[in-house]
């Protein structure tokens, strides 16, 4: 049957940068993205949950190669960014995905260092990572940006100013950088994920999730990464052309419920 609609669903052969790949959301996103037969840039700074995620995908069949990359050292994403695209010849796509857990009170001994770690890996990265992977992106067709920051960004939790402040800071650099690279074809958009099974909430108890769940999220439970993964292979799709500064929220309806 010949097909009636233009635009691509398929990111086939094109090259995607998923930082904080080694677990949780991000190794999600490198899986789903090599089913889709995409060449995936596996990024993080363990070493050997890289190579365990390039291992799984290569031994299904897919494309992909990892890179040891701490989002926090300039130098080393300037360098990591150029050997991707060399080695696969181009890249399209860019997923800031790299996350860790910053908190405490504003009046806590260490209160500056867990500041300064959630600018430096949840923002500042970020946004050293685009500007790295900027060539790139404009000599792509369908240039993606997508960076996860959390519902953390749309609301706030006692005590955890540091992450929700860089959070909340990747919104404002997803519209900044959708306006002035928006011309170009190239779009940046913002996923804010909920409640999700991740290493960052493994150390939760349990019944406190399952408690958390009842009281918080409509659909009644955590969500498993992969259900974060789909809503960012589906702003990297090509047909994805006219999605643009968007912030999703992919919380089961956390951030609309009132009681």
């Amino acid at each position: 049957m010949t097909r009636l609609s233009k635009l691509s669903r398929s990111v086939e052969g094109r090259c995607v940068l998923i930082t904080g790949a080694g677990s949780g959301m991000g190794r999600a996103t490198a899986h789903l993205f090599a089913d889709e037969n995409a060449l995936v840039a596996v990024t993080d700074r363990d070493e050997s949950a890289v190579d365990a995620v390039v291992k799984e995908i290569t031994e299904a069949g897919g494309t992909a190669k990892g890179w040891l990359l701490d989002v926090a050292d300039k130098e080393s994403i300037e360098a990591v960014v150029d050997e991707i695209a060399v080695h696969f010849g181009r890249l399209d796509c860019v997923v800031n995905n790299a996350g860790v857990v910053a908190g405490g009170s504003l009046d806590s001994e260490n209160f500056e260092r867990q500041w300064e770690k959630a600018m430096d890996i949840m923002l500042t990265g970020p946004a050293r990572i685009v500007r790295a992977a900027l060539p790139y992106l404009r000599q792509s067709d369908a240039g993606r940006v997508v960076n996860i920051a959390s519902t953390e960004a749309l609301g706030a939790t006692p005590k955890g100013s540091p992450y929700a402040a860089s959070k909340t800071g990747l919104v404002g650099l997803t519209r900044s950088f959708a306006v002035e690279f928006g011309k170009e074809g190239i779009t940046v958009n913002c996923i804010c994920p909920g409640a999700v099974h991740t290493g960052l909430t493994k150390v939760i108890p349990e019944e406190s999730k399952a408690i958390y769940s009842r009281r918080r999220v409509p659909v009644g439970r955590y969500a498993d990464p992969e259900e974060i993964a789909h809503m960012t292979l589906s702003l990297c799709l090509p047909a994805a052309s006219y999605v643009n500064g968007v912030v999703f929220p992919v919380d089961g309806g956390l951030t609309i419920k009132n009681a």
